[in-house]
């Protein structure tokens, strides 16, 4: 790991751009045939693979916000930060049993468009508008400020040219070829990203490692900050309050996974565009195979960029640049974009273009689903009911450019946060136990009614917000697990005393054969679960 420039050499520049040519390129000829009808803009025509359907799922789930967010709480935490991602693993199984034969069975395009056929268009109106805010608001712009900060501490770009820049690349190809140029895109993105992301955790081991090499290095990590390698947190952890012990297992993880795994239009909507439903589960489990070695990827560089730092003879050999945007524990994002400086031309165009597959695929992603439920469940249903394809597929298209100016524009206010990966998920746990709260009676208890539901979505943020700012010192993902309990008891107590108790007449029938999987997803559903049992019990 030689001291390297802060900039790209030229055949650092010379990597990036024939990765962006393909790209681009790839996405405008995928694009031709689907682009101009609603199924084919929206669904990529309902043809996907599961190969296709399980990296681009990873693609859109991992931005800057893991890359820069989650290296920043690897650095702060440790590898206890990883418990979003393996937990991930076990949670896409589920999601693949239990609520993606359901959805698939009801053809829909949107999540809000189940939320309208199980439950009315009220509620439905509620939560389009909802996540609509919520994409353009916190998701679109963490991932622009991240990637900005990184262009900004890797190249010294000016943070506005660079969130500008990294929302032209993804707006060339996405917004005219729909879903179809954000998912084979993303397959190549994937590869990029996993072996980009690999090189960095490869070198910076070695380089801690010195003669003993990427195991040595291991070794020498874990002896150096063996408080970094702890899963589950006592109480005595100064970041407890972030990651509550036993609960990252048993408790509010479960909340924050279960909806964005399973509800979240963003990521689901790339399993509403299999070829099937035993596709769409095959595709699940090969993203939960990814989930498994992600942290390797995005945690271990956080907690290497920690252990240099704290050590002189290694900061010696860095240079003088070690200083240079060096993280710490108010900017501890600053970590990734850190540890890059110092690899060696040609790998540092490799990681530059892997760190910005991550970010170009998570904003291609949220772009499309901004577009899919603004023009199918809000402009379809309020502003022209007989639209044709060509035109929603055109209103979808100014959706996206609408969003991303927006997104630009907002993204630097972001700018004061330490860990930003950590504030993402506090401000969206204020919000989604109770929209979790909705999908699980409504998918599981039949006598689930509107009313109830539409009670306990509005109940559910004064309760979170109680939760939050009342003296109690209670960890964030706790709060998520009483305001989900709170927030289920609302609901079924408005139920039991506004109907006569028998099963609401939109309440899905499930049956035994709804959850029936294949051998080769159950197969890959045990060879997951034992890869999660030795992960923990070597890292508990």
């Amino acid at each position: 790991m030689e001291t390297a420039s802060s900039g790209l050499a030229l055949v650092d520049y010379a990597i990036f751009g024939v990765y962006v040519a393909v790209i681009i390129c790839v996405g405008l000829l995928v694009s031709r045939r689907n682009r101009q009808s609603t199924e084919g803009y929206f669904l990529a025509g309902k043809s996907l693979p599961w190969w296709a359907v399980g990296a681009s799922l990873i693609a859109a789930n991992i931005s800057a916000e893991q890359f820069i967010g989650m290296s920043g709480s690897g650095f702060s935490i440790g590898l206890g930060i990883a418990s979003y991602e393996w937990a991930s693993a076990l949670t896409l199984l589920l999601v693949g049993k239990f609520f993606l034969p359901i959805f698939i069975r009801q053809e829909i395009y949107t999540i809000p468009q189940f939320v309208e056929k199980r439950y009315n268009n009220t509620l439905k109106t509620i939560l389009a508008v909802f996540w609509v805010c919520l994409y353009i608001f916190v998701n679109l712009t963490s991932v622009l400020y991240l990637g900005g900060l990184a262009l900004q501490t890797i190249l010294g770009v000016p943070m506005m040219y660079s969130i500008f820049g990294l929302a032209l690349f993804a707006v060339v190809y996405s917004v005219y070829g729909g879903l179809s140029a954000v998912v084979w895109t993303d397959v190549i993105q994937v590869a990029v990203l996993v072996f980009g992301g690999m090189a960095t955790t490869i070198m910076a081991v070695s380089f801690i490692g010195g003669e003993e090499g990427l195991f040595g290095g291991f070794g020498a990590m874990y002896d150096a900050a063996p408080g970094h390698f702890e899963m589950i947190l006592e109480k005595d952890n100064p970041q407890f309050m972030n990651l509550p012990g036993i609960a990252v297992l048993i408790g509010g993880m479960w909340i924050a996974n279960m909806y964005y795994w399973g509800f979240n239009q963003y990521i689901i909507q790339r399993t509403f565009a299999s070829k099937s439903v035993n596709e769409a589960q095959k595709g699940l489990i090969f993203a939960a195979f990814l989930k498994l070695i992600i942290p390797f990827i995005v945690v271990i560089p956080g907690i290497a960029a920690f252990v240099i730092i704290n050590d002189p003879e290694l900061m010696a050999k860095l240079g003088d640049m070690a200083t240079s945007h060096m993280p710490s524990d108010a900017h501890a994002d600053y970590a990734y974009p850190w540890l890059t400086q110092f690899l060696p031309a040609g790998i540092k165009g490799v990681v530059f273009a892997a760190l910005a597959a991550a970010i170009v695929s998570s904003l291609a992603s949220m772009l499309n689903s901004t577009a899919t439920i603004f023009t199918l469940d809000i402009y379809k249903q309020y502003i022209d009911k007989k639209a044709s394809d060509s035109k929603l597929v055109n209103i979808g298209r100014i959706t996206s450019l609408a969003a991303i100016v927006i997104a630009c524009f907002v993204a630097p206010l972001l700018g004061s946060i330490g860990q930003a990966f950590q504030f993402i998920q506090e401000y969206t746990g204020l919000v989604s136990p109770g929209i979790l709260a909705v999908f699980m009676l409504g998918l599981f208890w039949k006598k689930t009614t509107s009313k109830g539901a539409i009670v306990g979505v509005l109940a559910s943020i004064p309760i979170a917000l109680l939760l939050k700012f009342l003296p109690l010192e209670m960890p964030f993902l706790d709060q998520m697990f009483y305001t989900f309990i709170l927030t289920c008891a609302t609901i079924i107590f408005v139920t039991l005393n506004t109907s006569e108790h028998d099963d609401d007449p939109n309440g899905i029938p499930l049956t035994k054969d709804v959850f029936a999987t294949s051998s080769a997803f159950n197969i890959g559903a045990y060879a997951v679960l034992i890869i999660l049992a030795v992960l923990y019990s070597v890292f508990w």
